[in-house]
């Protein structure tokens, strides 16, 4: 896995959300069963992370060597397994064709051959398309040129591209653009709901604010919480047959 920008570490150090005014882990707020429930949430969302990593340790994840690479990566990853991901971008850079040159100019019929692997490829060659569009028309194919455009406004105009749904567009934000914004995904709720942070029925955007609450904004945290749950969820939180007597997160 080659080293680089997109290959990131975090450390079990302080993980907490500071807040104004005091050196606490958390304001003291205690007049309410609402403020306690919600001082106990925080502390176990920190407690996990902890435990987590200190299972597994970095993921170092996302592995791309560009930022184009991340993007098409993510649109990818909709609906399969990163195992066939990777041999569908193996056909595109064997095809040199993991620019956004060679993407933008592409036909659609040898797009949809080249990613076959990922499944519903002529689908997903569509959204490539579009994704690649969006690049040329706001950013003239250069991703760099994205860093002056604030997150929520290039969130916005992710979410506008045909086929980019929340999870997407933060994949693409988080691990591309190096924007602190934390990714919910399946494996994500699954582990929540098993060990009691949600109760179900919560929306993305309920979801994505309960881990950014109470967790400190940071773009290397969120990086690497999310690449620890999907790890939990392949090796113990399984959707079948959960391993939950040997799970790292046992007793929370």
């Amino acid at each position: 896995m080659p080293k680089g920008f997109f290959l990131v570490s975090y450390n079990t150090g302080l993980i907490e959300k500071e807040t104004s005014g005091t050196p606490e882990r958390f304001r003291r707020r205690t007049t309410t069963a609402k403020a306690r429930r919600r001082i106990s949430t925080g502390s176990a969302i920190i407690t996990v992370y902890r435990r987590l990593f200190s299972c597994f340790g970095s993921q170092r994840w996302w592995p791309a060597k560009t930022r184009l690479e991340v993007a098409v990566g993510a649109v990818l990853t909709q609906n399969t397994s990163w195992r066939n991901v990777e041999r569908a971008i193996a056909n595109l850079r064997k095809a040199k064709a993991l620019s956004f040159r060679a993407l933008r100019g592409m036909p659609r019929e040898k797009l949809s051959a080249l990613i076959r692997p990922a499944g519903y490829y002529n689908i997903k060659a569509v959204r490539l398309a579009c994704l690649m569009e969006f690049f040329d028309r706001e950013f003239g194919g250069n991703l760099d040129r994205a860093r002056s455009t604030e997150t929520q406004d290039l969130r916005e105009r992710l979410l506008a591209v045909k086929g980019i749904g929340q999870e997407t567009a933060d994949s693409i934000l988080l691990y591309a653009f190096n924007r602190p914004v934390f990714v919910v995904d399946a494996y994500t709720r699954r582990f929540a709901l098993r060990h009691g942070l949600l109760n179900g029925g919560e929306d993305y955007s309920a979801v994505q604010k309960l881990f950014m609450q109470n967790l400190k904004c940071d773009v290397k945290l969120f990086n690497e919480y999310h690449a620890l749950i999907v790890r939990l969820n392949k090796d113990f939180c399984r959707k079948k047959d959960p391993l939950c007597g040997n799970c790292p997160l046992k007793g929370i």
